[in-house]
């Protein structure tokens, strides 16, 4: 079944085209980004690691912390929605997450470690999702937001910045 427009925020419709272009489902879309996101940061040379494309951006280490923080937060709200939880979930700021994430102090491969495992289990998790709750569109930013349309944002937005990391870092 097609994903409906009223299943996200108009604010993910970026996120949401950049994963639909692969055209597969959700497990293999998110294993798909996946395999193409872990590969490209991990050929990341140490000198690069610490390097920020301008003052005041991101540099790569906070850029994949960004990343994992992101996919959990978007894994919890697909796991309160599929559980038929009514409470609206709330935005974060993703600058104050990344400005506290302590990621340039955490060596390179840990933060892939965590990115795989935090990917890998979520792929679980949408795995052993059924087409009922894969359906179940909660509330996120007062907005409607449904579980299927989360699997599609967490693989857009990672191929989103793999983007931003060929142009603007590499």
């Amino acid at each position: 079944m097609k994903l409906q427009n009223n299943e996200y925020s108009p604010f993910f419709k970026t996120y949401i085209s950049k994963a639909l272009k692969v055209e597969m489902g959700i497990v293999k879309t998110l294993e798909h980004s996946f395999n193409q996101v872990y590969k490209a940061f991990s050929n990341i040379s140490d000198e690069k690691q610490l390097y920020a494309y301008e003052k005041g951006k991101w540099t790569v280490k906070e850029l994949l912390s960004h990343i994992i923080d992101t996919e959990r937060i978007m894994a919890y709200r697909a796991l309160r929605i599929s559980r038929n939880d009514t409470a609206n979930l709330l935005p974060f700021n993703e600058n104050e997450f990344v400005a506290n994430s302590n990621a340039n102090e955490i060596p390179y491969k840990d933060l892939l470690k965590e990115y795989d495992l935090v990917r890998k289990s979520i792929i679980v998790m949408f795995t052993n999702f059924n087409a009922e709750l894969l359906l179940r569109v909660g509330t996120a930013s007062s907005l409607n937001l449904s579980v299927r349309a989360v699997g599609f944002i967490i693989s857009g937005h990672s191929l989103h910045h793999l983007e931003i990391l060929k142009e603007r870092y590499l």
